[in-house]
C-alpha cells in the first residue's frame, strides 16, 4: 500500500513534498477523515482533496515545454497579484503541471513541466546527470584566467560552483558587453549568475536553451508552450547517470 504523499503525487497534485504540506495543513482526507503523515491508502479507499476525488491510476506521462518569460515567477503561490509561469500553460482539471527545476524571475527561455511528480523531482535532481545549457550576456572585463577559474571551479558561500562547458562568443567592436554559453551539471539556485558575480562580471540576460537532450524551439515565442513527444520523453527518461 502506497503512502498518502506517493498517492496524491503519483496522481499529479505535486511533488512528494509538496503533498506531505497538504497533507500537514489538513487539505486532504481520507474515508471522511483528516489525513495524516505517514498513512497508507488503498484502492478502495476515498481520498479527496479540494472537494475531488483523486484517483491514482496508471496516467500517460506529459511533459510541456515553455518559454517563459522575463518576470514570470516559477512557483506554486496563489497571490493574484503574482505574475506565474504556470499560467502560461494549458489548463487541465485532472492534474497539476509540476516544474522540472527553476528558472529565477529575471531568467527566461526553456522550462519544463509535467504531470508525473516523480519524474519531476527525478529529473531535477543533481545526481541525474542532466546538463544544463544557457545563453548569457554579462558585463565586466573577461580573461582567460577567468575562464579557467570558471571551469575549475569558485568557492562561493561555501558552495564549490563550476562551469562544465563555456564559450565565448566574438565580441563585437568595443561592446562592454560579452555574450556566453555556459554549460552547468547541477541546478542551484541562482548558479550562473553566481559563478559570474564572484569574477566581477554582472549578468544583465540569461536564458536557458537546453535540457538535457531537449533544446528550445526557435518557433516557440516567450510565453508560449509546446507538448513534447513521445519520442521527446523517452529521450529525457533515457538520459543522464541513470536510466528513469
Amino acid at each position: 500500500m502506497p503512502r498518502l504523499q506517493k498517492f496524491l503525487a503519483d496522481a499529479g497534485i505535486g511533488s512528494r513534498r509538496y503533498c506531505e504540506e497538504l497533507i500537514k495543513s489538513g487539505e486532504v482526507t481520507v474515508n471522511g477523515k483528516t489525513a495524516e503523515i505517514g498513512c497508507t491508502v488503498e484502492h478502495a479507499d476515498e481520498v479527496i482533496f479540494q472537494n475531488k476525488k483523486i484517483i491514482a491510476s496508471i496516467v500517460q506521462d506529459r511533459v510541456i515545454m515553455l518559454n517563459k518569460p522575463l518576470g514570470a515567477v516559477v512557483s506554486n503561490s496563489t497571490k493574484e497579484s503574482d505574475h506565474l509561469a504556470k499560467d502560461y500553460l494549458p489548463k487541465d482539471d485532472s492534474h497539476r503541471w509540476i516544474n522540472i527545476g527553476r528558472l529565477d524571475i529575471n531568467s527566461t527561455g526553456l522550462l519544463l513541466f509535467t504531470n508525473n511528480g516523480k519524474l519531476a523531482n527525478t529529473l531535477a535532481h543533481p545526481s541525474s546527470g542532466f546538463d544544463r545549457e544557457y545563453l548569457v550576456r554579462a558585463r565586466g572585463q573577461w580573461s582567460s584566467q577567468k575562464r579557467d577559474t570558471a571551469l575549475k571551479g569558485i568557492r562561493v558561500e561555501g558552495e564549490l560552483l563550476k562551469f562544465s562547458d563555456l564559450y565565448e562568443h566574438d565580441k563585437k567592436n568595443n561592446a562592454s558587453n560579452i555574450w556566453f554559453t555556459v554549460c552547468l551539471m547541477t541546478g542551484r539556485n541562482r548558479e550562473v549568475r553566481r559563478i559570474f558575480t564572484a569574477l566581477d562580471m554582472q549578468v544583465n540576460r540569461l536564458k536557458r536553451v537546453r535540457f538535457g537532450p531537449i533544446f528550445l524551439s526557435d518557433k516557440l515565442r516567450e510565453g508560449s508552450w509546446k507538448e513534447l513527444t513521445e519520442t521527446e520523453i523517452s529521450s529525457l527518461k533515457n538520459y543522464g547517470s541513470e536510466n528513469i
